[in-house]
């Protein structure tokens, strides 16, 4: 499916977990998709995943104007407890999703969705780790390897990627 024109932020600060954020990249990517990797305010451009594997910012999240993208993915890892300090990157994440535009989130990313007050009476997944914090948050949490309500899709491990984005991909064409 292409996804010319479709503007996609995949978000990163340290401790990102490979996968979640590499293969959302690459498969948006070979899918005709823009892809601007951001990095939260309190992170160096150059992030590193948790295995040490760089990933080197376009931009940082005060130079983002959200209104110039059609979603935005959170990879997982330990990741999001560093962006969920960001608050421009909780301000993009819920500008995107204020406007209708794609929010995905797998593993820890739901914690940013929680920070940027989004999942409220919303039904998600995420690792077992988070369950209590989405739930706290407003959210109903399911088990399944990818969860849709609206806008929102997540998904709970690496084990999920090849469903979860297949839905995005779906969702954005």
């Amino acid at each position: 499916m292409s996804l010319k024109q479709k503007e996609i932020i995949v978000l990163t600060a340290d401790e990102y977990e490979d996968l979640e954020a590499w293969y959302p990249i690459l498969r948006l990517k070979e899918n005709g998709a823009n892809v601007t990797v951001v990095a939260s305010d309190n992170v160096n451009r150059l992030t590193k995943s948790k295995h040490g594997y760089p990933l080197e910012a376009d931009k940082m999240a005060a130079e983002v104007d959200p209104t110039e993208y059609d979603g935005v993915i959170v990879p997982g890892g330990w990741a999001p407890d560093k962006l969920r300090r960001c608050d421009n990157t909780l301000k993009l994440v819920k500008k995107i999703n204020e406007a209708g535009g794609l929010v995905a989130a797998i593993c820890h990313g739901g914690w940013v969705l929680a920070s940027a007050d989004i999942i409220k009476n919303k039904k998600l997944t995420s690792t077992e780790a988070i369950k209590d914090d989405l739930e706290n948050a407003g959210a109903e949490w399911v088990n399944k390897e990818v969860v849709i309500d609206d806008n929102l899709i997540t998904s709970r491990s690496p084990a999920d990627l090849p469903a979860f984005m297949m839905e995005i991909i779906k969702y954005l064409a």
